[in-house]
């Protein structure tokens, strides 16, 4: 089936990630904190855990710090507690967005999220407000000028619950959350190297904005993602030039 394009939506978040290095190693070692504390400091008996350790090696977050911040989530050293919190709401004509949060002061955070969203032309939401919109899945993305049949067959074979063939090339790969990591190392093991691969909220459908609306729905996403108790941003906007 076909898609939309969000290969340009995958690059913009990738060159910002360049930029901010040190804000995903926070990321990195919060969800480390709280998959390691739900779940235990064993990795081989914790697919979350899992998870946000591969995230971690990938943002080269150091390996002592990974072992650290397991040891404090599981008691073994003094540690901060996070709180997750999930927000809610509507940006540029209309779209879908959910924020993740991990916290140690609920009020700040909910009051930065609150702000951000009506400083840039969004509106704070009710819990239960647009996550309707969106699917909890593993999402596995393939560059344009993928072998999409290989890509297919691998991935079927290995469970995956759909393969997306987007406008602009890109190929994605859905599965349900508890297959992710298998159907991930089946295409890994085909020799086929994902430019994304994450447990996320992917949106079931998507409101296209252009030109002006693009520009403030893109600077209102860039703005919550730079809110320091942020993880994740997730929205149904297909954005263009």
């Amino acid at each position: 089936m076909a898609g939309h394009s969000k290969w340009a939506n995958i690059q913009h978040r990738k060159g910002r990630q360049d930029e901010k290095r040190g804000k995903l190693w926070t990321r990195a070692i919060r969800e480390i904190t709280v998959a390691a504390r739900a779940g235990g400091g064993d990795l081989s008996a914790n697919p979350r855990l899992r998870l946000a350790v591969e995230k971690a090696k990938a943002v080269n977050l150091p390996i002592d710090t990974v072992k650290r911040n397991i040891d404090k989530a599981t008691g073994n050293l003094e540690g901060v507690n996070y709180e997750e919190i999930r927000y809610e709401g509507y940006g540029i004509g209309g779209a879908a967005i959910i924020v993740d949060t991990m916290t140690d002061n609920r009020v700040r955070t909910v009051a930065e999220v609150r702000h951000a969203f009506s400083k840039h032309g969004g509106n704070m939401g009710t819990e239960g407000s647009v996550a309707f919109q969106f699917k909890h899945c593993g999402q596995i993305i393939f560059a344009p000028g993928t072998d999409e049949d290989k890509v297919m067959e691998a991935a079927l074979e290995a469970g995956a619950e759909d393969v997306v063939t987007d406008d602009d090339g890109a190929i994605e790969v859905i599965t349900a959350v508890g297959d992710f990591e298998a159907v991930k190392n089946a295409l890994e093991a085909a020799g086929l190297k994902p430019e994304v691969g994450e447990v996320t909220m992917r949106a079931e459908n998507t409101i296209e904005l252009a030109g002006e609306d693009a520009a403030r729905m893109q600077k209102l996403l860039d703005v919550l993602e730079d809110l320091d108790d942020v993880q994740e941003v997730y929205h149904n906007a297909a954005l263009s030039e």
